[in-house]
Protein backbone atom coordinates (compact mmCIF):
# COMPACT_ATOMS: atom_id res chain seq x y z
CA UNK A 1 0.00 0.00 0.00
CA UNK A 2 1.17 3.43 -1.14
CA UNK A 3 3.35 5.26 2.18
CA UNK A 4 2.85 2.72 4.54
CA UNK A 5 6.24 1.13 5.49
CA UNK A 6 8.06 -0.73 8.59
CA UNK A 7 11.37 -0.40 10.00
CA UNK A 8 14.42 -0.89 8.08
CA UNK A 9 15.53 -4.69 8.43
CA UNK A 10 18.21 -5.23 10.94
CA UNK A 11 19.82 -8.56 12.16
CA UNK A 12 17.93 -10.50 13.89
CA UNK A 13 19.52 -12.08 17.11
CA UNK A 14 19.43 -15.56 17.85
CA UNK A 15 18.70 -17.02 21.73
CA UNK A 16 21.68 -18.32 23.18
CA UNK A 17 21.31 -19.57 26.91
CA UNK A 18 24.72 -18.61 27.53
CA UNK A 19 23.83 -14.71 26.70
CA UNK A 20 20.90 -15.41 29.28
CA UNK A 21 22.84 -16.44 32.27
CA UNK A 22 25.53 -13.72 31.47
CA UNK A 23 23.01 -11.06 31.69
CA UNK A 24 21.17 -12.52 35.13
CA UNK A 25 25.34 -12.90 36.61
CA UNK A 26 25.52 -9.60 35.93
CA UNK A 27 22.54 -8.50 37.62
CA UNK A 28 23.55 -9.94 41.16
CA UNK A 29 27.29 -11.58 41.16
CA UNK A 30 28.03 -14.33 42.86
CA UNK A 31 24.18 -14.90 44.05
CA UNK A 32 22.65 -18.41 43.06
CA UNK A 33 19.57 -18.22 41.22
CA UNK A 34 17.18 -20.22 39.27
CA UNK A 35 15.35 -19.23 35.89
CA UNK A 36 12.38 -20.28 33.81
CA UNK A 37 10.81 -19.12 30.95
CA UNK A 38 7.37 -17.33 31.43
CA UNK A 39 4.29 -17.96 29.21
CA UNK A 40 4.51 -15.45 25.81
CA UNK A 41 1.76 -13.75 24.20
CA UNK A 42 1.41 -13.33 20.67
CA UNK A 43 4.73 -11.75 19.79
CA UNK A 44 7.84 -12.89 19.00
CA UNK A 45 9.54 -11.81 22.58
CA UNK A 46 10.48 -14.20 25.20
CA UNK A 47 10.26 -13.92 28.50
CA UNK A 48 12.37 -15.27 31.47
CA UNK A 49 11.32 -15.18 35.32
CA UNK A 50 14.49 -15.00 37.39
CA UNK A 51 14.75 -15.51 41.02
CA UNK A 52 17.38 -15.61 43.11
CA UNK A 53 18.76 -17.30 46.93
CA UNK A 54 18.64 -13.56 48.29
CA UNK A 55 15.00 -13.09 47.68
CA UNK A 56 15.63 -10.71 44.64
CA UNK A 57 13.90 -11.26 41.24
CA UNK A 58 13.72 -10.05 37.97
CA UNK A 59 12.20 -10.59 34.04
CA UNK A 60 14.60 -10.93 31.02
CA UNK A 61 13.32 -9.88 27.96
CA UNK A 62 14.69 -11.41 24.72
CA UNK A 63 13.51 -9.39 21.75
CA UNK A 64 14.89 -11.61 18.19
CA UNK A 65 13.93 -8.80 16.10
CA UNK A 66 15.45 -5.47 17.79
CA UNK A 67 13.74 -2.42 17.36
CA UNK A 68 11.17 -3.56 14.44
CA UNK A 69 8.05 -3.30 15.20
CA UNK A 70 5.59 -5.96 15.98
CA UNK A 71 3.01 -4.59 13.83
CA UNK A 72 3.06 -2.83 10.21
CA UNK A 73 3.76 0.75 10.76
CA UNK A 74 5.19 4.58 9.63
CA UNK A 75 8.26 5.17 11.09
CA UNK A 76 11.69 6.52 10.68
CA UNK A 77 14.45 3.62 11.46
CA UNK A 78 15.63 3.95 15.29
CA UNK A 79 19.06 3.64 16.48
CA UNK A 80 17.54 2.79 20.02
CA UNK A 81 14.73 0.39 20.76
CA UNK A 82 11.33 1.95 20.93
CA UNK A 83 10.38 0.13 23.97
CA UNK A 84 13.37 1.80 25.86
CA UNK A 85 12.30 5.38 24.47
CA UNK A 86 8.47 5.13 25.09
CA UNK A 87 9.28 3.40 28.28
CA UNK A 88 11.69 6.93 29.64
CA UNK A 89 9.17 9.30 28.25
CA UNK A 90 6.03 7.30 30.26
CA UNK A 91 8.11 7.21 33.05
CA UNK A 92 8.69 11.48 33.03
CA UNK A 93 4.77 11.43 32.42
CA UNK A 94 4.23 10.07 35.72
CA UNK A 95 3.04 6.60 34.13
CA UNK A 96 4.21 3.94 36.18
CA UNK A 97 6.71 2.13 33.70
CA UNK A 98 8.91 -1.01 34.28
CA UNK A 99 11.88 -0.02 36.20
CA UNK A 100 15.34 -1.37 33.57
CA UNK A 101 17.78 -3.10 35.47
CA UNK A 102 20.41 -4.29 32.78
CA UNK A 103 20.70 -3.09 28.70
CA UNK A 104 22.00 -5.23 26.65
CA UNK A 105 19.83 -4.70 23.89
CA UNK A 106 22.56 -4.73 21.29
CA UNK A 107 22.02 -8.93 21.66
CA UNK A 108 18.76 -8.39 22.34
CA UNK A 109 18.10 -8.27 25.42
CA UNK A 110 16.51 -6.39 28.61
CA UNK A 111 16.84 -7.18 32.38
CA UNK A 112 13.22 -5.62 34.04
CA UNK A 113 11.60 -5.56 36.89
CA UNK A 114 9.70 -8.58 38.24
CA UNK A 115 5.63 -6.83 37.84
CA UNK A 116 4.42 -10.37 39.05
CA UNK A 117 1.45 -12.01 37.57
CA UNK A 118 -1.10 -9.67 38.24
CA UNK A 119 -2.01 -8.69 35.21
CA UNK A 120 -5.72 -6.41 34.91
CA UNK A 121 -7.11 -9.77 33.79
CA UNK A 122 -5.92 -11.98 36.34
CA UNK A 123 -6.39 -9.41 38.94
CA UNK A 124 -10.38 -9.51 37.60
CA UNK A 125 -10.73 -13.18 37.86
CA UNK A 126 -9.18 -12.75 41.83
CA UNK A 127 -11.13 -9.55 42.74
CA UNK A 128 -14.64 -9.37 40.28
CA UNK A 129 -15.54 -6.80 42.82
CA UNK A 130 -13.38 -4.25 42.73
CA UNK A 131 -13.94 -3.93 38.59
CA UNK A 132 -15.53 -0.53 38.44
CA UNK A 133 -12.47 0.50 40.71
CA UNK A 134 -9.20 -0.60 38.78
CA UNK A 135 -10.96 0.50 35.41
CA UNK A 136 -11.78 4.11 36.65
CA UNK A 137 -8.03 3.81 37.38
CA UNK A 138 -7.02 2.55 33.79
CA UNK A 139 -9.11 5.61 32.23
CA UNK A 140 -7.81 8.02 34.47
CA UNK A 141 -4.19 6.94 33.73
CA UNK A 142 -4.90 7.40 30.01
CA UNK A 143 -6.61 10.20 30.20
CA UNK A 144 -3.13 11.60 32.20
CA UNK A 145 -1.06 10.23 29.86
CA UNK A 146 -2.88 11.98 27.39
CA UNK A 147 -2.89 14.93 28.20
CA UNK A 148 0.87 15.05 29.82
CA UNK A 149 1.74 14.17 26.52
CA UNK A 150 -0.20 16.10 24.44
CA UNK A 151 2.92 18.69 23.00
CA UNK A 152 5.47 15.77 21.93
CA UNK A 153 9.16 16.94 20.30
CA UNK A 154 9.16 16.23 16.83
CA UNK A 155 11.91 13.64 17.51
CA UNK A 156 10.03 11.81 19.60
CA UNK A 157 9.62 8.19 18.13
CA UNK A 158 5.82 8.82 18.72
CA UNK A 159 5.63 11.53 16.78
CA UNK A 160 7.27 9.63 13.59
CA UNK A 161 4.70 7.01 13.84
CA UNK A 162 1.04 8.02 13.26
CA UNK A 163 -2.13 6.11 12.35
CA UNK A 164 -3.08 8.31 9.56
CA UNK A 165 -5.64 6.91 6.29
CA UNK A 166 -3.01 4.57 5.11
CA UNK A 167 -2.28 2.94 7.80
CA UNK A 168 -5.76 3.00 9.33
CA UNK A 169 -7.11 1.70 6.02
CA UNK A 170 -4.14 -1.47 5.77
CA UNK A 171 -5.40 -2.41 9.34
CA UNK A 172 -9.52 -3.01 7.62
CA UNK A 173 -8.19 -4.57 4.89
CA UNK A 174 -5.84 -7.01 7.60
CA UNK A 175 -9.22 -8.55 8.24
CA UNK A 176 -10.24 -8.78 4.95
CA UNK A 177 -6.94 -11.10 4.17
CA UNK A 178 -7.11 -12.77 7.16
CA UNK A 179 -10.36 -12.97 8.96
CA UNK A 180 -12.32 -13.05 5.79
CA UNK A 181 -10.10 -15.12 2.82
CA UNK A 182 -8.05 -16.96 5.03
CA UNK A 183 -11.11 -18.20 6.73
CA UNK A 184 -12.32 -19.08 2.66
CA UNK A 185 -14.69 -16.25 2.84
CA UNK A 186 -14.55 -14.57 -0.57
CA UNK A 187 -16.21 -11.40 -1.94
CA UNK A 188 -17.95 -11.25 -5.10
CA UNK A 189 -16.83 -8.12 -7.46
CA UNK A 190 -19.69 -6.44 -6.33
CA UNK A 191 -19.15 -6.86 -2.34
CA UNK A 192 -14.96 -6.49 -2.93
CA UNK A 193 -16.48 -2.46 -4.24
CA UNK A 194 -18.39 -2.06 -1.26
CA UNK A 195 -16.10 -3.55 1.27
CA UNK A 196 -12.91 -1.01 -0.40
CA UNK A 197 -15.51 2.16 -0.97
CA UNK A 198 -16.72 1.64 2.89
CA UNK A 199 -13.09 0.72 4.12
CA UNK A 200 -11.78 4.14 2.39
CA UNK A 201 -14.81 6.30 3.64
CA UNK A 202 -14.46 4.88 7.22
CA UNK A 203 -10.32 5.09 7.72
CA UNK A 204 -10.52 8.52 6.46
CA UNK A 205 -12.93 10.01 8.49
CA UNK A 206 -10.73 8.50 11.51
CA UNK A 207 -7.77 10.04 10.29
CA UNK A 208 -9.65 13.56 10.07
CA UNK A 209 -10.09 13.51 13.75
CA UNK A 210 -7.75 14.62 16.70
CA UNK A 211 -4.57 12.66 17.28
CA UNK A 212 -3.23 11.61 20.69
CA UNK A 213 -0.58 9.82 22.37
CA UNK A 214 -1.72 5.94 21.79
CA UNK A 215 -0.30 3.04 23.59
CA UNK A 216 -1.24 1.27 20.18
CA UNK A 217 -2.77 -2.30 22.46
CA UNK A 218 -3.68 -0.50 26.18
CA UNK A 219 -6.00 -3.96 27.52
CA UNK A 220 -6.35 -6.04 30.24
CA UNK A 221 -3.28 -8.27 29.44
CA UNK A 222 -1.01 -4.90 28.57
CA UNK A 223 -1.91 -3.59 32.81
CA UNK A 224 -0.05 -5.22 35.51
CA UNK A 225 -2.09 -4.56 38.80
CA UNK A 226 -0.34 -4.57 42.43
CA UNK A 227 -2.00 -2.78 45.35
CA UNK A 228 -4.70 -0.89 43.13
CA UNK A 229 -1.72 0.70 41.17
CA UNK A 230 -1.38 0.11 37.55
CA UNK A 231 2.17 -0.41 35.58
CA UNK A 232 1.98 0.00 31.94
CA UNK A 233 3.34 -2.44 29.97
CA UNK A 234 3.88 -3.54 26.12
CA UNK A 235 4.10 -0.28 24.52
CA UNK A 236 6.88 -0.18 22.27
CA UNK A 237 4.46 0.54 19.18
CA UNK A 238 3.10 3.83 21.05
CA UNK A 239 2.67 6.31 18.41
CA UNK A 240 -0.32 9.22 17.67
CA UNK A 241 -3.64 8.06 16.77
CA UNK A 242 -6.77 8.75 17.35
CA UNK A 243 -7.79 10.28 20.75
CA UNK A 244 -9.83 7.27 21.76
CA UNK A 245 -8.08 4.56 20.38
CA UNK A 246 -6.99 3.89 23.29
CA UNK A 247 -9.87 3.88 25.35
CA UNK A 248 -11.78 1.14 22.86
CA UNK A 249 -8.82 -0.99 23.16
CA UNK A 250 -9.86 -1.14 27.32
CA UNK A 251 -13.09 -0.75 26.98
CA UNK A 252 -13.52 -3.29 24.04
CA UNK A 253 -11.09 -5.36 24.78
CA UNK A 254 -11.51 -8.62 23.05
CA UNK A 255 -10.78 -10.40 26.43
CA UNK A 256 -13.44 -9.47 28.71
CA UNK A 257 -17.29 -8.55 28.67
CA UNK A 258 -18.99 -5.24 29.75
CA UNK A 259 -22.42 -4.26 29.36
CA UNK A 260 -22.89 -0.82 27.56
CA UNK A 261 -23.89 1.01 31.16
CA UNK A 262 -20.38 0.33 32.83
CA UNK A 263 -18.49 1.32 28.99
CA UNK A 264 -20.58 4.96 28.83
CA UNK A 265 -19.69 5.81 32.52
CA UNK A 266 -15.89 5.24 31.67
CA UNK A 267 -16.47 7.35 27.95
CA UNK A 268 -18.13 10.01 30.66
CA UNK A 269 -15.01 9.77 32.16
CA UNK A 270 -12.89 10.01 30.08
CA UNK A 271 -14.52 12.58 28.27
CA UNK A 272 -14.24 14.88 31.62
CA UNK A 273 -10.35 14.33 31.90
CA UNK A 274 -9.96 15.80 28.65
CA UNK A 275 -12.77 18.10 28.64
CA UNK A 276 -14.23 16.92 25.75
CA UNK A 277 -17.94 16.45 24.78
CA UNK A 278 -19.31 13.33 25.94
CA UNK A 279 -21.56 12.33 23.08
CA UNK A 280 -18.71 12.73 20.46
CA UNK A 281 -16.30 10.85 21.85
CA UNK A 282 -19.31 8.49 22.44
CA UNK A 283 -19.60 8.41 18.56
CA UNK A 284 -15.73 8.55 17.77
CA UNK A 285 -15.60 5.77 20.22
CA UNK A 286 -17.84 3.25 18.57
CA UNK A 287 -16.18 4.14 14.94
CA UNK A 288 -13.17 3.06 16.15
CA UNK A 289 -14.26 0.41 17.52
CA UNK A 290 -15.14 -0.75 14.27
CA UNK A 291 -12.05 0.26 12.39
CA UNK A 292 -9.84 -1.72 15.44
CA UNK A 293 -11.79 -4.86 16.00
CA UNK A 294 -12.15 -5.93 12.41
CA UNK A 295 -8.20 -5.38 12.85
CA UNK A 296 -8.18 -7.36 15.93
CA UNK A 297 -10.72 -10.12 14.52
CA UNK A 298 -7.81 -10.63 11.34
CA UNK A 299 -5.29 -10.74 13.35
CA UNK A 300 -6.26 -13.23 15.88
CA UNK A 301 -6.05 -15.32 12.62
CA UNK A 302 -3.40 -13.90 11.69
CA UNK A 303 -1.43 -15.34 14.34
CA UNK A 304 -2.53 -18.77 14.44
CA UNK A 305 -1.76 -19.09 10.21
CA UNK A 306 1.60 -17.49 10.27
CA UNK A 307 3.02 -17.72 14.12
CA UNK A 308 1.33 -20.85 15.11
CA UNK A 309 -0.56 -19.87 17.72
CA UNK A 310 -4.12 -20.79 18.09
CA UNK A 311 -5.33 -19.20 21.42
CA UNK A 312 -6.66 -16.39 20.16
CA UNK A 313 -9.32 -17.94 17.80
CA UNK A 314 -11.48 -18.40 20.43
CA UNK A 315 -11.84 -14.38 20.47
CA UNK A 316 -12.50 -14.05 16.15
CA UNK A 317 -16.47 -14.23 16.71
CA UNK A 318 -17.02 -12.34 19.87
CA UNK A 319 -14.89 -10.12 18.45
CA UNK A 320 -16.88 -9.52 15.51
CA UNK A 321 -19.87 -9.50 17.66
CA UNK A 322 -18.35 -5.91 18.99
CA UNK A 323 -18.08 -4.51 15.45
CA UNK A 324 -21.62 -5.43 15.30
CA UNK A 325 -22.98 -4.16 18.55
CA UNK A 326 -20.80 -0.52 17.37
CA UNK A 327 -22.08 -0.38 14.01
CA UNK A 328 -25.98 -1.19 15.54
CA UNK A 329 -25.79 1.65 17.65
CA UNK A 330 -24.38 4.04 15.15
CA UNK A 331 -26.52 2.90 12.04
CA UNK A 332 -29.68 4.97 12.96
CA UNK A 333 -27.48 8.17 12.30
CA UNK A 334 -25.05 7.19 9.46
CA UNK A 335 -25.80 5.65 6.35
CA UNK A 336 -22.00 3.83 6.10
CA UNK A 337 -22.58 1.77 9.09
CA UNK A 338 -25.87 0.99 8.05
CA UNK A 339 -24.34 -0.32 4.71
CA UNK A 340 -21.28 -2.08 7.15
CA UNK A 341 -24.36 -4.02 8.62
CA UNK A 342 -25.39 -5.27 5.34
CA UNK A 343 -22.49 -5.89 3.89
CA UNK A 344 -20.75 -8.14 6.98
CA UNK A 345 -24.28 -9.60 6.94
CA UNK A 346 -24.19 -10.70 3.85
CA UNK A 347 -20.29 -11.93 3.57
CA UNK A 348 -20.77 -14.00 6.55
CA UNK A 349 -24.06 -14.85 6.36
CA UNK A 350 -25.60 -13.90 9.50
CA UNK A 351 -29.06 -13.10 10.11
CA UNK A 352 -30.49 -9.12 10.45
Amino acid sequence: MSGVVSLMPEPAHAFDERELCELLEAFAPETPYTWKPMAGGASSRKYFRAAYENGRTAVAMFVPEGAKAEELEKSRPSARWPFLEVRDLLAASGVRVPRIYLDKTDRGWLLLEDLGDDTLANYLLREPSKKTQIYQRAVADLAAAQRCLAALPSESVVCTRVFDYDLLLWEIHHFREWGLEARGILLSADDSETFDRLAGRLAGRIASWPRGFVHRDYQSRNLMVNEGDITWIDFQDALLGPRVYDLVALLNDSYQVFDRPFVDSRIAEFSSALGVDASLLSFEFDAVTVQRKLKDAGRFVFIDRVKNNSTFLQFVEPTIAKVFASLERLAPHDADMAEWISLLNRILKRKS
